[in-house]
């Protein structure tokens, strides 16, 4: 009875907390021009994948198996649209290739994948310096993902 009541109190004073310490809405990219420069030219390049957030394990069951996410955004040859590939190294030491097309949405950073009509993806300005985030939205699921630009260095 003790742990229900004081389990009433903390869900109580979460809400009221919530209420009142709103937290604020990550910036939206500017589609127009990103650090000086036109969009999507900041974001072309390699990065990392760092982390994934959502409301539920399963919306992250995909990275679960995942050791780390090599990332190559580079513009494709025909207008409006951007080619993504990956080398996903899995924990088990494979090694799996990926690729995708994104569709650019006019006047904006919102981004369609190619055969994916359900799936859009948002960017966002990241704390991080050098990072992106974007949020993933489909069929059921919604999750946030942080990425990292690569320095590569040149020895």
């Amino acid at each position: 009875m003790f742990y229900q009541i004081l389990a009433a109190f903390f869900h109580l004073f979460g809400i009221l907390y919530d209420s009142i310490y709103q937290s604020s809405k990550p910036d939206q990219l500017n589609p127009l021009r990103v650090k000086g420069k036109e969009f999507p030219g900041p974001y072309l390049g390699q990065w990392y994948f760092i982390a994934g957030a959502a409301s539920t394990q399963e919306e992250l069951a995909i990275f679960v198996p995942v050791d780390n996410i090599l990332f190559n955004m580079a513009a494709s040859h025909v207008p409006q649209k951007l080619q993504l590939r990956a080398t996903i190294r899995m924990k088990n030491g494979h090694c799996v290739p990926r690729k995708w097309t994104y569709h650019l949405t006019e006047g904006s950073t919102d981004l369609k994948t190619e055969g994916r009509p359900d799936m859009k993806t948002e960017l966002f300005y990241s704390s991080c310096p050098d990072g992106i985030m974007l949020r993933e939205t489909g069929q059921g699921y919604q999750r946030f993902l942080l990425y990292k630009a690569c320095e590569l260095s040149s020895d």
